[in-house]
């Protein structure tokens, strides 16, 4: 058995879980886009407390590390790292659209397509199959009504994701499901479990967010 902290601020809702291997002992989270920075301290320390569990008891922290918002991805993985350091533990950073996809494997159908709305008519995105393993790798693309037909010619394709009624009201093809089911911290451990246990971790002093896209920030 062991203990995980996962963090995700990637995309609209910011969301803390405590998890026992795949069990989730606790849960929290905040609707308030704009408040991810000044809530999530705050959040992991009295999800800790009032569970009566030692933050020095994790075996690591897992992150939600993009693509999405760059401003709640710089937060997430800020967070996270700051409490590697703090408490000598090893950092676990997932993509975010794999999260996505993990969250509706169950759901019928022979591809999962996670999209993160990236404003206009882009979207951040990837296709798994049922079992996870990639397709067609995370990248930026602008939606039109061909887009994804080449698999859509031959698979149920799932959209899901904050961009799946963008995609709803664009690709009219048969065989496009469309989910809303809204991903969450609590949908992580399973992936963390994974990565823990072939100690992929991350290298605290030298990790970033995945962006997907350059960013540029104003030194003024």
């Amino acid at each position: 058995m062991a203990l995980f902290l996962n963090i995700d601020t990637a995309v609209d809702y910011a969301s803390i879980c405590i998890s026992d291997d795949e069990e989730i002992i606790a849960y929290t989270e905040n609707a308030a886009t704009t408040a991810h920075a000044s809530w999530i301290g705050n959040a992991i320390r009295d999800l800790f407390a009032s569970n009566n569990i030692l933050m020095n008891k994790l075996d690591a922290i897992s992150v939600s590390n993009g693509p999405g918002s760059y401003t709640g991805l710089r937060i997430g993985l800020a967070t996270a790292k700051g409490l590697c350091f703090a408490l000598h533990k090893p950092l676990i950073c997932l993509s975010t659209l794999e999260i996505m996809a993990n969250a509706v494997k169950e759901t019928p159908a022979d591809l999962i397509c996670p999209a993160i709305d990236a404003r206009r008519m882009e979207i951040y995105t990837a296709v798994y199959k049922k079992d996870l393993t990639i397709v067609r790798p995370p990248e930026a693309l602008i939606v039109n009504e061909h887009s994804f037909e080449d698999l859509l010619a031959s698979y149920q394709v799932l959209f899901t994701g904050n961009a799946a009624e963008k995609l709803q009201t664009t690709i009219k093809h048969s065989n496009a499901i469309f989910s809303n089911t809204r991903y969450r911290a609590a949908d992580m451990p399973f992936l963390t479990i994974k990565h823990y246990r072939e100690n992929q971790f991350a290298d605290l002093s030298y990790v970033e967010p995945f962006y997907l896209k350059a960013v540029y920030f104003n030194k003024n």
